[in-house]
């Protein structure tokens, strides 16, 4: 067991001054490699999330680092198909219930990119049940003027990641290989002031709305149908709000 002392991802994105869009190429690179050697070990992570992405030591080129694998399965063990992760961040094959591997873990990258683009989710309701149909539908937008700045290689990442299909949706190895993470595609203007602002206003710490969130996933879930593997649901998002709404 290694101890990481940098803190969260959000937090030392805050603490920047400065942060551009190569920035977020740089570190989605990082948790890619490390996802994708998961994946070569047979690994599913299955609740990525920003929160769970933590720098190693405080200095300025520390490494991050994955945490948090309660839920993670290996896939030789059998056919994964248990409702399990974070409700923001889960894949739609998950909501419906139907079998599933690796490709949970490239739609939550996709969100988690999303995020770092802009500092909102790109999935979002009050209501769960709308929440989970908007993930369902594959159902996001590139906002104006949230994503006015943001390059064309960037959205066209994140469309690959965020593929309501598992089967046409990028693996790590795939997503690796996009001009914006592997090139020079990704711009360097600086975004940080718009993208602090939409982090420090949708994700507000609340444990009180994360539990209503987790017993709600589960409400959802159970209507949909059974799981087959009879684990806990992920620790559900906390209360997020996307800054113009």
């Amino acid at each position: 067991m290694q101890l990481v002392t940098g803190g969260e991802l959000f937090d030392r994105i805050i603490e920047r001054g400065y942060y551009t869009e190569k920035d977020a190429s740089q570190l989605i690179r990082q948790v890619l490699e490390a996802v994708n050697y998961l994946h070569d070990l047979g690994i599913v992570h299955r609740d990525l999330k920003p929160e769970n992405l933590l720098y190693a030591t405080p200095f300025e080129d520390a490494k991050i680092m994955i945490t948090d694998f309660g839920l993670s399965k290996i896939e030789a063990d059998g056919i994964m198909s248990t409702a399990c992760g974070t409700p923001g961040y889960v894949a739609p094959e998950i909501l419906e219930q139907k079998a599933y591997g690796k490709a949970v873990d490239s739609w939550a990258l996709g969100v988690i990119s999303y995020i770092l683009l802009c500092g909102y989710p790109p999935f979002y309701d009050e209501n769960d049940s709308e929440l989970f149909n908007q993930i369902l539908k594959a159902e996001y937008e590139f906002d104006s003027p949230y994503w006015d700045d943001i390059s064309e290689s960037a959205k066209d990442f994140i469309r690959h990641l965020l593929e309501r299909d598992p089967e046409k949706r990028f693996t790590c190895e795939q997503a690796l290989q996009h001009p914006w993470i592997s090139g020079d595609t990704a711009l360097e203007k600086d975004i940080h002031g718009s993208v602090c602002e939409q982090i420090q206003k949708n994700f507000a710490r609340s444990q009180w709305k994360r539990a209503i969130n987790a017993t709600s996933f589960l409400r959802h879930i159970t209507k949909m149908g059974p799981g087959a593997e009879g684990e806990e649901i992920g620790e559900a998002t906390s209360g997020r709000q996307r800054g113009k709404w």
